[in-house]
């Protein structure tokens, strides 16, 4: 039986590939809403996808902060990624650079913290000034962190909620930034 959020994957059509016991857990949250999202994020301007990607990646940076509140890495690199969305200035090694600094405050986390998944959300939410595909990881990421902070009951359902928020936010954002 699939758990809220669950989705039947290609090799896996009955979708029992992680609701049985002993089954790992996936380390990314998995939804319903990724294929709608991934859609409409092939359809939205760079710039858009940006400032949606720092959105989701705000929105988890409490994980971060809260364990570590002297490491400013993926705050910063959030900061960053506005700064581009707003003014389009783009120098590949400063995007590299804070990009991989958020990285690596990640890796200074236990894996399955959601702290860790926020850090790479932010990382990720840089990384969109490069390819506008990143901005699907730093969703993705955001969704994880919430996933791994919820109780273990709620959990698909927290990362579905979030999902859909995202999905949500981008068409928000869409109307908003091209007008």
């Amino acid at each position: 039986m699939k758990g809220a959020g669950q989705v039947n994957r290609p090799n896996d059509p009955v979708g029992i590939w992680w609701g049985n016991p002993g089954m790992k857990r996936p380390k990314m949250a998995v939804t319903t809403m990724d294929d709608p999202i991934a859609d409409l994020v092939r359809k939205t301007a760079h710039k858009v996808l940006a400032t949606w990607a720092a959105d989701c990646a705000g929105r988890v940076l409490p994980f971060f902060e809260e364990k570590n509140p002297e490491d400013t890495r993926p705050c910063r690199a959030i900061e960053a990624t506005r700064e581009w969305a707003r003014t389009g200035v783009f120098r590949m090694a400063d995007v590299r650079k804070t990009s991989l600094a958020a990285h690596a405050a990640a890796r200074d986390v236990q894996e399955g913290d959601p702290a860790r998944s926020a850090a790479r959300a932010a990382g990720q939410a840089m990384a969109t000034a490069h390819l506008p595909a990143h901005a699907i990881a730093a969703a993705i990421y955001a969704a994880t962190a919430v996933r791994d902070a919820a109780d273990p009951g709620d959990a698909d359902a927290a990362a579905l909620k979030e999902r859909e928020w995202q999905y949500q936010h981008l068409l928000r954002l869409r109307e908003q930034l091209a007008s």
